[in-house]
């Protein structure tokens, strides 16, 4: 792919969109970060709040810890601390800089102001829309399609800002430019200097949360228990330390992860198993940079096709792109990558999505490990056909196949999964 090509400036654009900082699950940070705004906005703290969010946001906030909160778990939580101690200007890092004598702060905001809950009808997956009183004085602040997305903000009932909610996703570069074989000829001609600073920030703090977690006693440690009880393998480390960073992350871990298609956890997922093994192969940082850019790359196009927030486990896309940055290390070409994402796909797809939570870690381990066997397969001449179920002719037809699965056919589960969380 040539530099003045029109598809690598869009590609090396979508990894600067997707591959960012953030502190913390990425539902609640939102949650804490349009509160830190609606906050910023009203100039006061309010007394009341009323959360209007959708059976997705509410799957993936009740049940993970809120970084820098003191271990405060949920919605409540959530929306405190980023009035409370939020820092809107920080986005998805709102809660990267609480001082330890703000954190009392927080569950007394929560004793005093008056907080309630309701659910968005508005069929989004994920519609934030906050309600903020202080006096006669009032502030609407929504988020949808994405979590830094503002579409509105009124004060007072005068509009300050507003956008077109269903044209809201427009604004980052159009996923369907992507395709397996141009991700692995951008990814085999980007100027390392054009990627560089992203993907050794990637590497960085993803590596940083996975050996805290390691360290630490977090979540169900599933990182640890796989490195105690499955030994010390690449392949085993591999699963272990991605699971790790996902052990501390969803437990409150104040490290910051790099992101990818809106998830921490996908972004652990993509990158980690990677660096493992280019250690593990004593490749050049280069070809380590290449590689996460066919893993990180493959990962968004399999999610574009799914959608931010459905009932389809997140962690598997990553784990199929893990798979396919693996298989670039070992030397392998468009052939053995594509058919690693199929194998992959064809083995885990199915995973369901049922909010964040400890058991994250454990999706994470299963998911690399399908694209570590789907990268063996190929290696020893064997792979799924087409026909076998979900598997179409072409990398490109199973990837929308899968697509289509998650976002349409799961639609329902992913509705039933939601009720468990808003039924009493």
């Amino acid at each position: 792919m040539e530099i003045s090509d029109v598809k690598y400036s869009q590609y090396l654009q979508i990894l600067r969109e997707e591959l960012l900082p953030a502190m913390g699950c990425t539902e609640p940070i939102a949650m804490a970060y349009a509160a830190a705004k609606a906050r910023q906005t009203l100039g006061a703290m309010p007394n009341k709040i009323d959360i209007v969010i959708s059976g997705n946001i509410i799957k993936n906030v009740k049940s993970v810890v809120v970084p820098n909160t003191g271990g405060l778990k949920g919605i409540a939580a959530a929306v405190a601390a980023g009035t409370v101690v939020g820092d809107a200007d920080k986005q998805l890092e709102v809660l990267s800089f609480v001082k330890p004598e703000e954190i009392p702060q927080i569950g007394k905001f929560m004793d005093e102001c008056q907080m309630t809950v309701m659910k968005a009808e508005s069929g989004k997956l994920l519609d934030i829309d906050l309600h903020m009183y202080k006096g006669t004085d009032s502030v609407r602040l929504r988020i949808c399609d994405y979590h830094t997305n503002i579409v509105l903000i009124e004060k007072n009932g005068q509009v300050l800002l507003k956008r077109d909610e269903n044209a809201a996703a427009g604004s980052e570069t159009d996923r369907s430019v992507l395709n397996v074989h141009d991700i692995l000829d951008f990814a085999e001609s980007v100027r390392i200097e054009d990627v560089r600073d992203m993907l050794e920030r990637q590497i960085d703090y993803n590596l940083a949360i996975s050996e805290e977690g390691l360290r630490g006693n977090y979540g169900a440690s599933i990182g640890k228990t796989l490195l105690e009880t499955r030994g010390d393998d690449v392949r085993v480390r591999a699963r272990a330390q991605a699971a790790a960073g996902s052990d501390a992350r969803m437990s409150g871990c104040e490290l910051p992860v790099v992101i990818n298609s809106g998830s921490g956890n996908q972004g652990i997922t993509a990158s980690v198993p990677v660096v493992v093994y280019a250690q593990e192969l004593g490749v050049s940082r280069e070809t380590l940079y290449r590689a996460l850019a066919v893993s990180n790359l493959s990962t968004i196009h399999i999610k574009a096709h799914i959608g931010t927030l459905s009932a389809y486990c997140g962690a598997v896309s990553a784990g199929c792109g893990a798979g396919a940055g693996i298989t670039y290390l070992y030397g392998g070409g468009y052939e053995h990558i594509k058919h690693t994402l199929v194998n992959a796909m064809a083995i885990t797809s199915g995973i369901i999505c049922d909010g964040a939570k400890p058991s994250c870690a454990a999706k994470i381990a299963t998911s690399v490990d399908a694209g570590l066997l789907g990268y063996h397969m190929y290696r020893c001449g064997n792979q799924f056909y087409a026909g076998d179920g979900i598997v179409k002719s072409g990398i490109e037809h199973t990837i929308e196949t899968v697509g289509t699965l998650a976002h349409t056919g799961m639609a329902d589960t992913d509705r039933q999964i939601c009720l468990l969380y808003t039924s009493p």
